[in-house]
């Protein structure tokens, strides 16, 4: 398709007439046209309060109660918290209420919804209808779902990444109901299908997605952290769980500039494009008005996500030009996973119908920021106290310090293997950079609780001022600032008050991959707590003295972690390397930490994997990057070959002919010059895509991915980069008429002229 500035930017199919030929022409065209569909909506059901549609595509243990006969209720409850087996009549039972639940919502077909190693979802859909025979031989067609149906799903599992566990021609792989995340229904332009949240493994029982490992994480961190919260004086306490809100970071463009772009369309960025001459330099965009058609799509997708019991709750401009940001309420930490995903496909869903694409990649255009994926994390126990929130006893206090410190502990014991988890293709070109943590994973927390933290290591009281403090009640341990903490932007994981922020996360991520890693680095800690303070209450000091003796040593060994300072200078980089923090830069680097079997023994004996399921996870990690910047460069060329150099050449045909019929020396002069540079970079453009090509074609002779990885990363980026270069001067040069590319002012601006 060739981009043609004269036209409206709107894609041809999303143009209709008013003349509707029926009524599904009209559905149509209410759910694709842009704006329109946000349009018909508010005229036909008005301002309907949230409260009164929230959740109704979601059936969950509230319908359950409700629907189930009693006793096949218990045994669901049995099930979920012993793990007990469902009986083939309560899973008979459980089927029927949810399908006569979904065919009244008008669902036709349904699905097991999982989310494999891919980094995305997956779904394969089955209709409702079941064959049966009449007396007369008649074929009558009814609804059916049956309890195996809902229980237990068989992808072929060797379409999918497995990372070494199992052979191509080894295709069975099941999928199962996982019964603590509530089913939903998704719309479809003419039907609906439920969608059965599940765990996918393959025929031994390997886990092959990325939820079944976080699922596990959360049993073995709930596990331990109950153990330790006995020993604290919470004698009753029953379970712990994670909470998680996520904030999502996106881009939203023209559907016709983005068709235009082959690089958007092969790899969601741009690959090359000279900086627009505003960018981000008058910092207008961050939490300005958003403008009129973005809000009619923030609106629309608001609107699905709470259908879908999504709690989103915040919606504003990001610091970029034309991107935003969207942030929901906390919620338990397997079905916040969920919902992100859940939101990711509604978000590039809603946006085509509102003339959008949705970028969710890390950086979809140089010079201006990237996007990221804040995940709020902490825990609770069952009476829903946050365990990293100062309390109004002063045993919640010293709870609090005791938590917070285990989980500094945590991450300085455990930063590498934190950084493995974010790493991506996407993540390499914004971490580090002036607008994202960097890549040396450290602890924010605060003036205050870190003078505090620095006080305890020297066995002195803290000092600050009345109205800061929550007064603890006991001598020896020093006051906390309740929601005390300034933010560090610069800052990998930050305490914000009663939560640890990973800001490093990227926005295209499955975050149920770093909350599994960062689970298990808590609770291998948690589980070296239970130990510590058990031998020092064995020697006789108080509950109180052992657990500030505990504090102490936990502090002292992990303080090097802890950071207040600007994340971004050369200064850091030095101190933490005298720190001894890990630096990894790449993904190459930091991939490498899942094969390291010393670093990354906690996963495996916390039995979140098996020593199976992490080799496979990382080799995996690798061929998906591999595979990826081979796609990026290989796209890379195509447009230096089919787009730049074709309109280099255009101009350069043009300004010789100005050259040629020049009629003043001092005329000859000025287009002389012209015409060199632009010879200049034609020049340029050929070496260096030439170099380029013949650098990625080194890939051939190489036999493992690990090799593949480190010579893209080191050898065949840095000569992508040059070539880059060399496109985006080649574009200031180049009359507009001849530059066939959606340029950068048209794509992150045209959002705001309407």
């Amino acid at each position: 398709m060739r981009y043609d500035r004269g036209r409206s930017a709107t894609l041809p199919h999303t143009t209709f007439s008013s003349g509707f030929s029926s009524v599904s022409e009209k559905y149509l065209a209410s759910k694709f046209a842009p704006e329109s569909a946000s349009k018909l909506m508010q005229q036909s059901e008005g301002a309907q309060p949230i409260s009164e549609y929230f959740g109704e595509l979601t059936f969950g243990m509230g319908q359950m109660r409700e629907k189930l006969p009693r006793e096949a209720y218990q045994e669901l409850l049995r099930f979920l918290e012993q793990g007990k087996k469902l009986s083939s009549a309560t899973a008979t039972a459980i089927a029927q209420v949810i399908k006569e639940w979904a065919v009244s919502k008008g669902a036709t077909h349904f699905c097991h919804w999982f989310q494999p190693m891919t980094g995305l979802t997956a779904e394969k859909h089955d209709a409702f209808i079941s064959i049966q025979h009449t007396n007369h031989s008649e074929l009558k067609v009814i609804e059916r779902f049956t309890g195996s149906q809902l229980l237990q799903g068989e992808p072929d599992a060797s379409s999918f990444p497995s990372g070494g566990m199992r052979s191509t021609f080894e295709a069975r792989g099941y999928t199962a109901w996982d019964p603590t995340s509530p089913l939903f229904i998704v719309e479809g332009s003419l039907s609906r299908t439920l969608c059965i949240p599940s765990v996918f493994f393959g025929y031994h029982g390997q886990a092959l997605d990325n939820k079944t490992p976080l699922l596990r994480s959360q049993q073995v961190i709930s596990a331990a952290a109950v153990e330790f919260l006995k020993l604290l004086g919470d004698v009753d306490a029953k379970s712990v769980s994670g909470t998680l809100g996520v904030e999502q970071e996106y881009f939203l463009i023209d559907r016709a500039h983005a068709a235009a772009r082959p690089d958007i369309i092969m790899t969601g960025r741009t690959l090359v494009g000279a900086p627009a001459a505003r960018g981000q330099k008058l910092e207008d965009h961050y939490f300005g008005a958003i403008p009129g058609r973005v809000q009619a799509f923030m609106e629309d997708l608001e609107r699905e996500l709470y259908k879908l019991g999504v709690p989103v709750k915040t919606r504003h401009n990001e610091v970029a030009p034309s991107q935003f940001e969207l942030a929901p309420i906390f919620e338990n930490m397997s079905i916040a996973v969920d919902h992100n995903c859940l939101t990711m496909e509604t978000m590039r869903r809603v946006a085509i119908r509102h003339g959008f694409l949705c970028l969710l990649h890390e950086k979809p255009f140089a010079g201006i920021n990237g996007s990221g994926k804040h995940c709020n994390w902490a825990l609770a126990n069952d009476k829903g106290e946050n365990l990293l929130d100062p309390g109004t006893t002063p045993h919640q206090n010293l709870r609090f310090l005791a938590m917070t410190s285990i989980v500094v502990k945590a991450v300085h014991d455990h930063a590498d293997a934190l950084r493995a988890s974010i790493a991506s293709p996407g993540n390499d070109h914004r971490l580090g950079g002036n607008e994202a943590p960097p890549a040396i994973i450290s602890v924010f927390l605060g003036s205050l609780l870190e003078d505090i933290f620095r006080s305890i290591e020297k066995g002195e009281a803290a000092q600050a001022t009345e109205g800061q403090i929550i007064d603890l009640g006991i001598s020896h341990i020093p006051d906390i600032s309740k929601d005390y903490t300034d933010r560090n932007r610069t800052s990998p994981f930050a305490f914000t008050g009663n939560k640890f922020e990973f800001r490093a996360v990227g926005a295209s991520a499955n975050v149920g991959v770093p909350m599994t890693v960062l689970n298990a680095a808590v609770t291998a800690t948690i589980r070296e707590a239970t130990l510590r303070l058990k031998k020092l209450l064995a020697e006789k000091k108080s509950r109180d003295e052992a657990v500030m003796a505990l504090i102490r040593e936990f502090i002292t060994t992990s303080k090097g972690v802890l950071f207040s300072g600007n994340g971004y200078s050369a200064e850091w980089r030095a101190e933490a390397k005298k720190r001894k923090l890990p630096i990894l830069d790449t993904s190459a680097d930091a991939l490498s930490v899942f094969g390291d079997a010393k670093a990354a023994k906690f996963l495996v004996d916390t039995k979140v994997f098996s020593e199976e399921e992490l080799a496979s996870r990382y080799h995996v990690a690798i061929e998906r990057h591999v595979t990826t910047l081979e796609i990026e460069f290989l796209t890379l060329s195509e447009i230096i070959r089919e787009h730049v150099i074709p309109a280099v050449e255009k101009q350069l045909t043009v300004t010789a002919g100005v050259a040629t019929g020049a009629t003043t020396a001092e005329l000859r002069k000025a287009v002389g010059g012209r015409l060199q540079a632009i010879e200049r970079v034609l020049a340029e453009l050929i070496n260096r895509v030439d170099e380029h090509e013949l650098a990625l074609k080194g890939l051939h002779g190489l036999e493992t991915a690990e090799e593949k990885i480190r010579m893209l990363t080191d050898t065949v980026t840095p000569v992508a980069k040059s070539l880059r270069a060399a496109a985006d001067s080649a574009e200031l040069l180049i009359a507009d008429e001849h530059w066939a590319l959606p340029k950068y002012r048209e794509m992150l601006f045209a959002n705001v002229l309407n």
